[in-house]
């Protein structure tokens, strides 16, 4: 077995919201520094994340975040916040691609819309890119920002963050909770999908609701993807994936992005930092189980999230991989694992039409 861990490509982070809070201005100070979070270049560096899915969220202007606390109860049911406008979302979303562009042009990562750029950055050592939109408030019914942001590089879009939009419903922060919640994808929905396979943009089936999820299965011409979700059958959250949905996602030939935060993770549903790396391979030995191990990756949701304290931030990626190995995992099934699987989803669906 070989002593080089492999390069981690991971299917989620929320880094882009995080240094859009710290000021626009200090964001490539910050992460090429060093701060508080769970993601920059020297944690990157320093526990082999060679890069991953850089999502756009946006955060409603008028209400309060969720705290953690809210989701360390035995039940807990939290109430979405209403949708945005997006005037709102879009100039969001525009900040936050612009601070991942300023990144780009301090050295700091490089900003990939093919799998070629993605493999020459991860032999070279710079941070591989891709900019993602967690909840698509900030497209239009035309589809001209989904153009707009295609051509600064978007490449992976989730309908919905859980709360509504015009294209889809989510799943509520609930515990104990199933998917099988709310009506499947409106006929704008429909329209949104049928524009992204044709651009060959991903879609994330993570936060949607079960309906929706099944009218993407039946309307997507590309393998089925949630890039950071976890077995329901192992924690009853209703943002984890049932085993027919996961069924129906190895199906398509599609994968799952093991996500990290601990109230995903645990049985009790309890987003708790004393949460063990045991519990995260406990769900990937289930999703390999029914993917197989061409489908799993990581997804870690790292900056938008409560993850295990043993993992703490990026740096922990080396702590996951050799429990991995101790796990019992080979190098080939490690390198599936850590990035291959994510870069052969992305030749099966990204092309330019």
């Amino acid at each position: 077995m070989s002593d080089v861990l492999p390069l981690v490509f991971d299917g989620h982070n929320d880094v882009l919201t995080r240094l859009l809070d710290t000021g626009e201005s200090d964001a490539v100070e910050s992460f090429v520094a060093g701060a508080a979070g769970h993601v920059d270049l020297p944690k990157a560096r320093a526990g082999g994340f060679g890069g991953g899915f850089f999502a756009i969220w946006v955060a409603n202007p008028d209400d309060a975040a969720f705290n953690p606390d809210d989701m360390r109860q035995p039940i807990y049911d939290l109430p979405l916040p209403p949708i945005v406008s997006q005037e709102h979302a879009l100039s969001v979303a525009y900040a936050e691609s612009a601070i991942l562009k300023r990144l780009e042009s301090a050295g700091a990562l490089q900003i990939c819309t093919s799998v070629e750029h993605i493999r020459s950055s991860l032999q070279t050592g710079v941070i591989a890119a891709v900019l993602h939109l967690e909840g698509a408030e900030a497209i239009d019914e035309d589809f001209v920002t989904l153009d707009l942001l295609y051509q600064q590089g978007l490449r992976s879009l989730g309908p919905v963050w859980s709360r509504p939009t015009i294209w889809a419903e989510g799943v509520p922060f609930r515990y104990p909770g199933t998917p099988d919640i709310g009506k499947g994808l409106t006929a704008k929905g429909i329209a949104l999908v049928k524009r992204c396979n044709e651009l060959g943009i991903m879609l994330d089936l993570s936060h949607l609701n079960e309906a929706g999820f099944d009218d993407i299965a039946a309307h997507s011409i590309h393998p089925l993807v949630a890039t950071h979700s976890n077995a329901h059958a192992l924690c009853r959250h209703a943002r984890n994936l049932t085993d027919r949905q996961l069924a129906v996602i190895a199906d398509s030939g599609g994968m799952v992005g093991l996500n990290f935060a601990a109230a995903f993770l645990r049985e009790d549903g309890q987003m708790r930092a004393d949460t063990s790396v045991d519990s995260m391979l406990r769900h990937l030995d289930h999703l390999l189980g029914i993917l197989g191990e061409g489908g799993v990756g990581f997804g870690s949701d790292f900056d938008g999230a409560v993850i295990p304290e043993a993992i703490g931030d990026c740096t922990g990626l080396t702590v996951l991989r050799e429990a991995l190995r101790t796990h019992g995992y080979d190098d080939a099934l490690m390198r599936r694992l850590c990035h291959e699987n994510w870069l052969s989803i992305l030749e099966r669906t990204w092309h330019t039409k």
